[in-house]
């Protein structure tokens, strides 16, 4: 008996180690367990923040069967963003900044759901922030803006993606803070604020297009240079200034949510003005469709990123 006790002392004890020890680069697949992701202790205490705050808009338990409440994902390009995260953490790299102090989120424990991951591209180059949908209830970073920036950094941009407190003003007051920060850490970063660039889907770009129309002081930022280039996917955000920025737009025609012609009526009175513009609007696309990986869409971040270096010439 006592042998026996001892052996299950030892197998707990192996247990708890190895769960201490947390996930490795290998055991990373679509049957990892969110909870697994979010305990891990290289990506603690932000890895809970790699899925929504409120987890009522996700179901599902492991990487591969999540679901997003109005989009879809990629569970293979989920996994390469965790791995992603798991590697730069485990190499003593800083991959998520937080944007408050932490007297503003004792103030305002809401803000202990915001911040920044970043997506390293090569030092001294320029900066994309992406800003994922969620129709302003949630953060759909998985599908909307972590994969962009993933991409964006492989291109050997640094890009973030910011997880902001989803409504209609916090979360414009989340990007000006956030914006605000990179600027006053971007020597720290190691990035180029000239000619930076604004990226979103469905709500993410509302809140690109509202922030470099207005200005990032007029939602409590500080008095920043608006971008060089802002990049919208499906939404049907119709305001626009004059000095708007150069603006690259896709969408999908058979959006359910919101309606192509919006964009385009939108696009051409700002090209009227004389502001440079692309815009694509690909037949049969619903709403959400990402990065466009196996559909018609598919490049589209490719033609994203030549307009936004014609911009910086």
């Amino acid at each position: 008996m006592k042998k026996y006790i001892a052996l299950l002392l030892l197998a707990f004890c192996l247990s708890t180690a190895l769960y201490a020890k947390g996930l490795t680069m290998n055991n990373i697949t679509t049957n990892t367990a969110i909870e697994d992701v979010k305990n891990d202790p290289d990506l603690k205490p932000w890895g809970r923040l790699i899925f929504p705050a409120n987890d009522h808009y996700y179901s599902g338990t492991t990487l591969g069967n999540l679901r997003l409440t109005w989009y879809g994902h990629d569970p293979n390009k989920t996994v390469e963003i965790v791995k992603y995260f798991k590697e730069h953490a485990q190499k003593g790299e800083q991959v998520f900044y937080n944007i408050y102090t932490e007297e503003e989120k004792k103030a305002d424990p809401a803000k202990r759901d915001t911040g920044l991951f970043f997506f390293r591209g090569k030092p001294g180059a320029k900066f994309a922030v992406c800003n994922a949908g969620g129709g302003f209830v949630y953060v759909g970073a998985l599908q909307d803006s972590f994969p962009h920036a993933l991409e964006l950094s492989k291109k050997g941009y640094n890009a973030f993606a910011i997880i902001y407190r989803p409504g209609w003003l916090t979360a414009y007051q989340d990007l000006a803070r956030a914006l605000t920060f990179i600027f006053e850490h971007a020597d720290d970063l190691q990035v180029d604020t000239n000619c930076y660039s604004l990226w979103g889907g469905s709500a993410g770009a509302r809140m690109a297009a509202t922030l470099d129309s207005y200005g990032a002081q007029y939602f409590g930022g500080g008095d920043i240079p608006r971008a060089g280039t802002v990049v919208m996917q499906y939404t049907g955000y119709d305001d626009y200034q004059a000095t708007d920025p150069p603006t690259f737009v896709c969408v999908g025609k058979s959006d359910g949510i919101a309606s192509w012609r919006t964009m385009e009526q939108r696009i051409d009175a700002m090209k009227a003005l004389g502001i440079p513009t692309e815009f694509h609007a690909y037949n049969g696309l619903p709403h959400g469709f990402g990065l466009g990986a196996g559909t018609i869409a598919e490049g589209w971040l490719d033609d994203a990123v030549r307009f936004w270096e014609k911009q910086m010439k």
